[in-house]
């Protein structure tokens, strides 16, 4: 995938007939020096994160394998929200096709393949949030390095009100590192809906901004990160992570897929 193009797109690209005019693509993507834009398309899933998403993003992500220049990565939406979660319809029609629950699994292990390679990419990740911050939308948030929001964000975790469990990416050891375990288990359980000042208190958000003035806000990161030495911001990432993985005794995110199936498979 060439990353250089200005402005360049990520998506499986249908052929165009006149039954089936070509489907806008999943990401829009904007290269500027050093920095990648990742743009969320809703044109294309409605603000949810389903499969085709899911499969850009990795794609993007295995790309800056052999894009060393590409020192860093901000992830945002071209939508009046962020995200809205998962694609809980995806789900259904998954198990509906297919019982044995196999099919959604591997669309939920998309998700943790997305995350890993978030968390462990050699560029330094921000996600640029705005409007609704909910549920999947939240987690692949918290996998990016820094987090700065519009004043008016407002985020949910709100699996548990759907009667589901918070299986999504293995997102639940990251964001009890860093937002504190006491206030995780408090919004995963009620479903509480909160603002951005909050979320900047628990440490979801680094920065809050007015909307008009988030751009400059993820400027002020962009200019300084471009300037510091490669090697330098490689190797903190990875000293950052280490201890952040140590603190988990016991990771268990692989198993995230097999739950959400197993639960979603359950007669209701």
């Amino acid at each position: 995938m060439n990353l250089s193009r200005t402005p360049a797109a990520v998506s499986a690209a249908p052929v165009r007939t006149r039954e089936a005019p070509l489907a806008p693509p999943a990401l829009d993507l904007t290269r500027t020096g050093p920095v990648l834009h990742v743009r969320l398309n809703p044109a294309a899933q409605d603000d949810v994160l389903n499969a085709a998403v899911l499969d850009a993003l990795i794609a993007v992500l295995d790309d800056l394998h052999d894009q060393p220049d590409v020192r860093i990565l901000v992830l945002s939406s071209l939508g009046s929200d962020f995200c809205l979660g998962a694609d809980r319809r995806e789900y259904q029609d998954a198990l509906d096709t297919d019982p044995t629950g196999t099919t959604l699994r591997r669309i939920a292990d998309k998700a943790h393949r997305l995350c890993q390679a978030l968390e462990n990419t050699h560029a330094v990740t921000i996600a640029r949030l705005h409007g609704k911050v909910v549920g999947a939308g939240l987690a692949l948030a918290a996998y990016c390095d820094l987090r700065a929001g519009a004043d008016t964000c407002r985020f949910r975790m709100p699996e548990v009100g759907l009667g589901l469990a918070p299986a999504w990416g293995g997102a639940m050891g990251r964001l009890i590192t860093e937002a504190g375990a006491a206030r995780i288990r408090e919004l995963m359980l009620t479903c509480e809906t909160f603002d951005a000042p909050t979320a900047h208190r628990l440490g979801l958000l680094h920065k809050v901004a007015p909307l008009d003035a988030l751009d400059d806000t993820i400027t002020a990161w962009t200019k300084p990160l471009s300037r510091r030495s490669p090697q330098a911001l490689l190797l903190t990432k990875r000293m950052l992570t280490g201890y952040a993985k140590a603190a988990r005794t016991a990771d268990p995110t692989l198993l995230d897929a097999h739950l959400l199936a197993a639960q979603l498979a359950q007669p209701r």
